[in-house]
């Protein structure tokens, strides 16, 4: 991976912390404007040290302001993140009326199409989830060259766009029941990819994750797909449960 070069452009963005002890409670303060996320940090954590560091984004059930729906899915996956690989974990919440990913969606009968910009202005959610990514970055002490982001539905979908707005800063990508433009695939083919799906999945049909495995392989990326056969929209739960998710994650350089 290359070296992270951090524009700042967040003067007078700042943060506040609520409890010590697990997932602290946090507030991303950004031109009068803020988005509420959980930081987990290592038990051993020096600042003349650095760590490795997860951005999980939540699906569309979880969003809201009360800055714990996005730990419903993944909480103990997440945990052993921190406990076992050392990572500094970082865990957004998306507000009610905005989406991580600049998507529109058409819900009929057959089931949802969704129509996926190439590129376009930030949705609000995004344009807070870049400062905050910006934030830790230059807060704590991270190392550059790992930095991963996974996340599974609507933050499947903006796990895929976050890095494809921050090309160069992740080192490895983790999106389940996802989707996005396959014209992106070529920005951010730097980045080691593993996708997921359930193949029975009616709310994000598995084409949209092929569509972007199919772009990611033409782009020469390394990508991997996990398939889960006769699992519907939940695939995350099998994913969290996947015992070479998070080693393989936190190789990736």
């Amino acid at each position: 991976m290359k070296s992270i070069h951090v524009v700042c452009l967040l003067l007078g963005a700042i943060t506040f912390g609520f409890g010590q002890s697990g997932f602290e409670r946090k507030m991303f303060v950004q031109d009068q404007d803020s988005l509420p996320y959980r930081l987990l940090l290592p038990a051993d954590y020096n600042e003349n040290q650095t760590y490795p560091v997860l951005f999980f984004l939540h699906g569309a059930g979880e969003r809201g302001a009360d800055n714990e729906k996005q730990l419903t899915h993944g909480k103990s996956f997440l945990e052993e993140a921190n406990t076992v690989f050392g990572a500094i974990v970082v865990a957004p919440q998306c507000p009610a009326d905005s989406y991580w990913s600049n998507v529109a969606v058409d819900r009929t009968a057959s089931g949802n199409i969704f129509h996926f910009k190439d590129g376009g202005t930030p949705t609000h959610a995004m344009k807070l989830l870049m400062g905050l990514l910006d934030n830790v970055l230059t807060t704590y002490s991270v190392k550059s060259e790992a930095v991963y982001v996974g996340g599974l539905s609507m933050g499947g979908m903006g796990t895929f766009e976050l890095v494809s707005r921050r090309p160069g800063v992740f080192a490895a990508a983790f999106p389940v029941c996802g989707g996005a433009h396959p014209d992106l695939a070529a920005g951010i083919a730097e980045t080691n990819w593993w996708l997921f799906h359930g193949d029975a999945d009616r709310v994000v049909d598995v084409s949209y994750s092929k569509t972007m495995l199919d772009a990611l392989t033409e782009a020469k990326a390394q990508v991997r797909f996990t398939l889960y056969e006769n699992v519907g929209h939940d695939s995350w739960n099998p994913t969290f449960l996947e015992p070479a998710l998070l080693p393989w994650l936190f190789s990736k350089r």
